[in-house]
């Protein structure tokens, strides 16, 4: 099934209201302050020179010296490497992000979710989200380049690692991917707060990364994406300020679910997943307070939250808990 989070016109359908907290997402809900943009990234078709000056900074702020290319999202990308190779078996490390399976059923695929990294060895296309969405989980460099031979081509999306850079394999994407097998996802929207940007980039082998540019079309990234992903990616100060933030936060909310008799099932620093009793039922009762929360068709007890962006919303999620 192709659900989601963020789908916050079902929740107003289902109980009405204007009022919302979506907390269903893991979309940073304090988002990088966007400053008054010129007229002209509005006017103008996006510059080459705007692209490059985004692609600079992007493998400064990802530490990466591989070719890259700066797509409407990590989901773009996701649509578009299905159709870098002919149809094969692809093996999904799960349970996760369910737009992979989808993108690569949707191009003739033939796909198998898996439980373990080693389960993936032999696919023509393999997939490891990490860490992974919904349960945290993560691998280490050593264990993502060992299994690298083993597959045709290896995906990995880094989409929640932004506030974990030792995790990522975009700074040894470029010696991996020579072999042309290696394709590592970044997402913009989830990290700052700007999901509505529609901002990611994919770091790969040069033939891969050419490809994809070319699938995606001459202006996939709109001009004010370039300048303010720009910036916001040269904007260090925030970034530690912000990790050092969600940090502290993430163990409020796992102190408030606590209380709540949730145990904690993992998660990142934008989003935490719980165990529960009936998912549905505490979905429900999140929803009475006008709080949306995310729960997964093949877990009768798994719930996800983000965490709540001001004191306002930390206080509805701690009453609607209580």
């Amino acid at each position: 099934m192709r659900d989601h989070g963020g789908n916050i016109d079902h929740a107003r359908a289902l109980w009405g209201g204007n009022d919302w907290i979506d907390l269903s997402t893991g979309i940073n809900r304090q988002p990088w302050p966007v400053p008054e943009l010129p007229l002209t990234v509005w006017t103008d078709l996006p510059t080459q020179a705007a692209k490059s000056a985004l692609l600079t900074e992007a493998a400064r702020a990802f530490a990466s010296d591989a070719p890259c290319v700066a797509l409407a999202g990590a989901q773009q990308a996701i649509q578009l490497i299905p159709q870098l190779d002919p149809p094969g078996r692809a093996r999904i490390l799960g349970p996760t992000y369910n737009e992979h399976g989808a993108a690569l059923r949707a191009q003739g695929w033939q796909v198998q979710e898996v439980a373990t990294l080693a389960d993936l060895a032999g696919a023509d296309l393999a997939v490891v989200v990490n860490p992974n969405n919904p349960d945290g989980r993560h691998h280490t460099h050593q264990s993502l380049c060992d299994l690298a031979p083993d597959v045709a081509r290896l995906v990995v999306d880094e989409s929640f690692a932004d506030p974990v850079p030792e995790l990522s394999l975009a700074a040894r994407a470029g010696p991996l991917a020579s072999g042309g097998n290696l394709i590592v996802l970044r997402s913009f929207g989830k990290f700052w707060g700007l999901a509505g940007l529609r901002l990611g980039f994919a770091f790969g082998d040069h033939d891969s990364v050419a490809r994809l540019a070319d699938l995606a079309g001459p202006w996939p990234v709109s001009g004010p994406a370039l300048q303010i992903g720009r910036a916001a990616l040269r904007d260090r100060d925030w970034h530690r300020a912000t990790v050092a933030r969600l940090t502290q936060e993430t163990r409020q909310l796992d102190a408030l679910a606590a209380r709540a008799d949730w145990s904690l099932l993992g998660g990142t620093h934008l989003f935490r997943s719980y165990v529960t009793p009936d998912a549905g039922a505490a979905r429900d009762r999140l929803a009475r307070a006008q709080i949306w929360s995310r729960i997964f068709p093949y877990s009768p007890h798994w719930i996800r939250l983000g965490l709540p962006g001001t004191p306002a919303e930390w206080a509805r999620l701690s009453q609607a808990l209580s």
